[in-house]
């Protein structure tokens, strides 16, 4: 090697730094960008968490210089070809970083105060843009991201563009609106001058590769499951006792590792933030990390400085019942949810709802193992757990409907209180207790009428749909529910709406081509329908449409006259008479605010109150 390819340098920069005017091209092996929900979420909860902790409104925007910095790791780069930096590590992270640096740039376009972000995005040469990650495969969906906000993947398979048009919606889903109004140029200049990334380069590939495989193939830290683990041995005397609960603990995380890599840490944060946690860090700046935050960044050392006070375990025997009995109690239970997660349980459905529309795990695992006892029974516990969970559905849906987020730093206060106020609840008192918050909820399924979808959206819009749809199918005897329509084994559905984008047809009800849009999207103007059927007559005029919804699921049918003639199950109904449907020959505006009527009584149906009182 000569002189210069021998070389490796390190040196700490802040996001600015090390994107502003830069290039990055990403190596053939590693392409794929394949972040999932939780990492991007777990990202921006960290980032603006952090940031939260120092800002304080009356500060100049100077003084953000001064907040805690945010250290994101190391990124290794191959400079083999001069002025070209190849990613050989953290392409992942620099990609996401981007979608949040466009993410943010489209938030503040209408901000009274712009922070110059376009540059650590992209750069122009000759009057062309190009993105600063140089890859063919990902510039279609980050254009239309940076320039309309969103991307139309409906066609699209490749996984990187998923992966990156979802992850988009994720972070606009979890951002904080505390951080959307005044708060928001403080945070971008926080971000990109506050936050640390150790960059390596090396001249050689050589050497860059090496780097690359000692920092993922020699890491031999312990995890803080593991230093929990020795100090739970080392407290219990008995030898045999030890091995029992060592044996136990084995096997345990070894099962728990097979739903994923990281579930162990997943769990410990959860039972100790459910079962234990008496306290979170105030929402102001300087303030201390308090239990919640301790047990998410090192569990394992407050566990050590917790344990007499807040699971009173004292002596070499306290350890061993504990882990043997609360321990596995615990862990089964979790896995369990994990299952139920993954396979809908009529006897505790509502745990597969909240997986596809919940809140943050950091707050939903603990949420619902605080009420968890070890004494109760199977059939106790599937009940409290079916409540919790259904409490979050509730709270998620309302909130949703009403155009209102629920990231985790801003309802983290009012849910750690839940938490605290079911911990340990017999049914019944739990029950009582999950009613009150219902009842006290400021958002109403009266809004229904008001929704409508839009590309941020979709996700929540099939996801009700499906609750809609499956409940109608059950109502009426069919064997079809949520499952069939939310991720059905075979044949898929989509959002079909019943209006085609034909602006022109509607003129006799519209001067302006938005308000149209607005009723096309209104959740009473829409239904699921199978792949590919909709596509087929999605443009057609509805009078045209209407006889191929009679041979769809029952919520589509009850658009058309002949569903309500010799459809005893329908009229039959109670439930569904009460739901106030009609059919609709025509469709016109005042017919979709009807249907959106019918959406809001399916709402009061599907979410009523009256499951806390029996």
């Amino acid at each position: 090697m000569s002189k210069i390819e021998n070389k490796i340098e390190a040196s700490d920069e802040n996001i600015n730094d090390l994107l502003k005017d830069k290039k990055f091209y990403i190596d053939y092996f590693q392409r794929e960008y394949r972040w999932q929900e939780k990492h991007i979420v777990t990202l921006v909860e960290d980032l603006t968490t952090t940031f939260l902790k120092s800002y304080v409104p009356e500060h100049s925007r100077a003084e953000v210089a001064n907040y805690q910095s945010y250290y994101l790791g190391p990124v290794v780069f191959s400079n083999s070809k001069v002025g070209k930096d190849s990613i050989i590590d953290g392409q992942q992270r620099i990609t996401s970083i981007t979608l949040l640096l466009i993410y943010l740039n489209n938030l503040q376009k209408n901000h009274s105060s712009k922070v110059a972000i376009e540059n650590l995005i992209f750069s122009e040469k000759y009057g062309e843009k190009s993105f600063n990650m140089t890859d063919d495969d990902r510039q279609e969906v980050l254009k239309a991201l940076y320039e309309d906000g969103e991307f139309n993947a409906s066609k699209i398979e490749d996984e990187t563009t998923i992966n990156i048009n979802e992850r988009y919606r994720d972070i606009d889903n979890v951002f904080p609106e505390e951080l959307t109004g005044d708060a928001l140029p403080y945070f971008i200049d926080w971000f990109i001058g506050n936050v640390i990334i150790v960059k390596i380069t090396a001249y050689s590939d050589e050497n860059a590769y090496t780097i690359f495989e000692t920092m993922n193939d020699r890491g031999m830290n312990l995890t803080p499951t593991e230093m929990l683990k020795g100090y739970v041995l080392s407290r219990i005397k008995d030898k045999q006792k030890r091995s029992e609960i060592n044996e136990i603990w084995k096997d345990k995380i070894w099962n728990l590792h097979q739903y994923d890599s990281s579930a162990d840490i997943g769990f410990f944060q959860a039972w100790f933030r459910g079962k234990y946690a008496v306290s979170i860090r105030q929402s102001k700046a300087g303030a201390e990390n308090e239990d919640f935050e301790l047990i998410g960044t090192r569990f394992h050392n407050w566990f050590k400085d917790n344990h007499e006070t807040l699971f009173d375990l004292k002596s070499s025997d306290d350890f061993y019942f504990f882990f043997k009995n609360q321990f596995v109690f615990m862990i089964d239970w979790y896995m369990k949810i994990w299952d139920n997660m993954i396979e809908l349980n009529y006897g505790c459905p509502h745990i597969y709802y909240i997986n596809r529309w919940g809140i943050a795990p950091s707050l939903q695992d603990s949420l619902l193992l605080a009420t968890l006892k070890h004494t109760d029974n199977d059939a106790i516990v599937l009940k409290k757990l079916d409540a919790v969970a259904r409490f979050i559905e509730t709270y998620t849906v309302r909130r949703s409907v009403n155009y209102r987020k629920f990231s985790s730093s801003s309802i983290r206060y009012t849910f750690f209180n839940i938490i605290k106020s079911i911990r340990d609840a017999d049914l019944d008192i739990l029950k009582d207790k999950l009613l009150e918050e219902i009842e006290s909820l400021s958002e109403s399924f009266s809004n229904v009428t008001n929704f409508s979808m839009h590309q941020q959206n979709r996700r929540f819009v099939k996801h009700l749909l499906s609750r809609i749809t499956g409940f109608v199918d059950q109502e009426v005897g069919r064997p079809t529910n949520y499952v069939s329509y939310q991720e059905p084994k075979g044949r898929k559905f989509e959002i079909e709406h019943l209006w085609g984008n034909k602006f022109n047809r509607h003129k006799d009800e519209f001067e302006q081509e938005n308000d149209f849009i607005h009723w096309r999207n209104s959740i009473g103007a829409l239904i699921l329908l199978p792949n590919g059927t909709n596509q087929s007559f999605s443009s057609d005029i509805y009078e045209e449409k209407l006889d191929h919804y009679i041979k769809e699921n029952a919520f589509a049918q009850t658009l058309h006259p002949e569903f309500y003639k010799k459809n005893p199950n329908f009229l039959n109904s109670q439930t569904l008479n009460e739901v106030g449907f009609k059919p609709h020959e025509h469709l016109k505006k005042d017919d979709i605010a009807e249907r959106a009527k019918a959406v809001e009584q399916l709402c009061y149906k599907i979410w009523a109150r009256s499951y806390y009182k029996n």
